[in-house]
């Protein structure tokens, strides 16, 4: 019960080829203690895709956590002033969610728990899914990984010969990161290497 009694803020953007090892990793979670309060950006509140619909994704993760969905902005507000977590997690975190946190644009759920939650100076641990890493969102990931309490699960290049500016994170290390994050440090490595044959 590594978690037991630490409020955590899930917060989902739409990466939605990662939701099943999210919801592995969730279900984890929830294992280990945690109290988890979940939330969707507007995308994975109203889309469906060839991976899941938004209901039945909203219903598995109602489930597993046995709290209702935020997914707007007035419901996670109260989170800076009431100080209502110990740590926020955005898994998995789009390149659109890292630009928008990276240059201070709150127009989310996901984005406003993360700017509640840090102006209380506590950990945001993000973990990374997005085909643009090491494009046009390379500045931002250079920007983001410098920004006081904000902690990256590790990642790494998923499919460098197909998407070589794609990054994913280790989703089995998100439990890992927040008890580092929680103690105050960056996991170690951050860039982990995925074996080619793996890939191919």
């Amino acid at each position: 019960m590594r978690l037991k009694g630490i409020r955590i803020g899930f917060c989902v953007t739409g990466s939605f080829c990662t939701f099943d090892a999210v919801l592995e990793q969730l279900k984890k979670i929830v294992d280990e203690g945690a109290e988890v309060l979940p939330i969707f950006s507007y995308s994975v509140a109203s889309t469906d895709t060839r991976f899941t619909s938004a209901a039945e994704f909203r219903k598995k993760v109602e489930q597993i956590t046995g709290q209702k969905v935020i997914d707007n902005i007035v419901g996670v507000e109260p989170i800076g002033p009431k100080k209502l977590l110990d740590v926020v997690v955005i898994a998995p975190c789009t390149g659109n969610t890292l630009a928008k946190l990276v240059n201070g644009i709150t127009d989310t759920p996901v984005l406003m728990a993360a700017k509640a939650h840090l102006r209380n100076q506590k950990p945001v641990v993000i973990a990374i899914s997005t085909n643009d890493a090491l494009g046009n969102n390379a500045k931002n990931l250079g920007q983001i990984i410098n920004v006081k309490n904000i902690y990256l699960v590790p990642f790494w290049q998923d499919d460098p010969v197909k998407k070589n500016n794609s990054l994913v994170a280790d989703m089995n290390k998100i439990i890992d990161t927040i008890l580092s994050a929680l103690k105050g440090k960056q996991i170690q490595p951050v860039i982990i290497e995925k074996r080619m044959q793996d890939i191919i």
